[in-house]
């Protein structure tokens, strides 16, 4: 990584300029993925990344250069253009930068890196969590498995004296399973991870992730066509925060607040949910998949309370979108890699407990949809309307959960399912997910407990 004489002497050359602020971002990164299929080594790659991107401010104008290259022959070219591009001003001299190592917490410490494990042993993950899923069932015919390890080391110094850095440890499992009966195909899936070492497979082991894939696709196998129609439904905790991540959570980010294109601007202090939803998004969770020490920014993380009892408390802001707004950040700049500017980001972003119990949210209902795992889907930022498809989803009927159904989606808006929300249990659950946005793809968290929603729209494939 550059030495801090030599961060500083390339800020001050960014300020000797327009800019009003120059920031620079280092990357290390080892990247390793295992895949493997019936139990069987399909892959083994690794990829090693070194770079620095540079980007400087003037006002709520922002220009950003990057390079592979760490050295004043591929940096100073970039600080040229950047300064051109942004605006020089003749005969001013760099200007003179201290930067100070700013302390933080180590919220994320690893204990079995997994550089100090075997090949073999690594591999041995996978293998479990695909033996476990064939042990199942018997129309178990088909495994697979994504093993990945990343290691992730940044360095963030900016104009203002601000030196910081963080290592980045995770590892993540995604299983598939593939169910056939009487000539009926389903499949299921389970994709846990961790912001730690392999440590993390010591207590939610690879056979229990192979275990849960294995059990949605033999459900499924036995699924009818899902009714249609505007109908309540529970949705279950853990993955069934997709719904909060995409319809509201990138509605709250500074990337669309700060240029009033989200449906949320403007309403600081306003009900924008039922009273009985309050939540989070937590970047200092200890090994959480989406947990850092710092922002891509170099601010600490936090805990930013977004909704408290229905009210909007809180948006999700970057460095420029809070120029943009007036307001500080929040921690919440992320990136995929030095090869993007930093924007706003969700990091672990969940609705938390409430107070029904669990059982409660089915009760009086006589005809109604239970969402226990969700799939993918689609958002508009914008309006916050969304489709997402139910992976295993079943109907409930007087009260009860009866027939497992498939083909089901869910339609609407994040307005208003935030104001639908009628009931929350105390059952908090997070998963894991990689969210893809303006600056790349990154690790997130999603997560809620068990909610009823009174009425929404139930895509389905039943002709009735």
């Amino acid at each position: 990584m550059l030495k801090k004489e030599e961060l500083a002497r390339y800020l001050g050359l960014c300020m000797a300029s327009e800019a009003d602020f120059a920031e620079i971002y280092e990357e290390e990164e080892t990247s390793e993925t295992i895949s493997s299929l019936n139990t069987g080594v399909e892959r083994v790659s690794r990829t090693v990344k070194r770079g620095a991107g540079i980007r400087l401010f003037k006002g709520v104008q922002t220009v950003y250069g990057y390079s592979n290259g760490v050295d004043d022959a591929h940096l100073l070219p970039i600080i040229d253009d950047l300064r051109r591009a942004l605006g020089e001003t003749e005969g001013r001299t760099a200007p003179e930068v201290t930067l100070t190592e700013a302390p933080f917490a180590n919220n994320n410490p690893v204990r079995v890196d997994f550089e100090s494990v075997s090949l073999a042993e690594r591999t041995e993950l996978a293998f479990r969590a695909e033996r476990a899923a064939r042990a199942y069932d018997a129309r178990i015919v088909k495994t697979q498995v994504t093993e990945l390890n990343v290691r992730q080391h940044v360095q963030i110094a900016n104009s203002e004296g601000r030196l910081a850095r963080d290592e980045r440890v995770r590892t993540r499992l995604s299983i598939n399973a593939y169910a056939a009966e009487d000539g009926n195909f389903q499949s299921g899936s389970c994709n846990p991870g961790a912001g730690c070492g392999l440590e993390y497979w010591e207590t939610l082991t690879p056979e229990s992730a192979g275990e849960e894939a294995a059990r949605i696709a033999i459900v499924m196998l036995s699924a009818r066509d899902c009714p249609s129609g505007r109908m309540p439904v529970v949705i279950d905790n853990g993955f069934g925060g997709v719904i909060f991540h995409e319809a509201c959570g990138h509605s709250l980010e500074a990337t669309s607040v700060s240029k009033n294109r989200s449906v949320f601007a403007g309403k600081l202090g306003q009900q924008i949910a039922s009273s009985c939803v309050s939540a989070v998004d937590d970047g200092t969770i200890p090994g959480a998949w989406g947990s850092e020490n710092v922002d891509d920014e170099g601010t600490p993380q936090k805990k930013r309370v977004l909704i408290e009892n229905g009210i909007l408390k809180s948006y999700m802001i970057d460095r420029l979108g809070g120029r943009r707004m007036g307001m500080e950040p929040t921690g919440s700049s992320r990136r995929q890699s030095y090869e993007y500017e930093p924007t706003s980001r969700m990091s672990n972003t969940f609705i938390c407990p409430g107070t029904d119990s669990y059982e409660s949210l089915f009760e009086g209902i006589e005809h109604g949809l239970y969402a226990r795992t969700m799939g993918g889907g689609s958002v508009n930022p914008l309006t916050g309307e969304f489709n997402f498809s139910v992976r295993e989803g079943y109907l409930i009927e007087n009260g009860k959960v009866t027939t497992p159904v498939k083909g089901a989606s869910l339609i609407g808006s994040g307005a208003e399912i935030l104001m639908n929300i009628e009931k929350v249990s105390d059952n908090l659950a997070r998963a894991q997910g990689m969210c893809g946005s303006a600056s790349g793809s990154i690790p997130t968290d999603v997560g809620q407990p068990a909610i009823r929603v009174s009425s929404i729209t139930v895509g389905g494939t039943a002709n009735e």
